[in-house]
């Protein structure tokens, strides 16, 4: 059986693909910034999501 031979690529690090989180320690202003924002509270943290524009989302606690 012949060796198998592999062929590297390039791994791009994963945090220059993800949208970060803002945490922010007022979420009346997190909300107001785009008219698609929702605040949630989810496991005793707020948070403000918005799915048309991802980098809005904010946590608070």
């Amino acid at each position: 059986m012949a060796p198998v031979a592999f062929q590297l690529t390039e791994v791009k690090p994963t945090y220059a693909l993800t949208s970060f989180m803002k945490v922010v320690s007022s979420i009346k202003s997190a909300k107001k910034r785009h008219p698609a924002c929702q605040v949630v509270r989810r496991k005793g943290k707020i948070y403000v999501i918005n799915k048309v524009e991802p980098r809005y989302k904010a946590r608070q606690g």
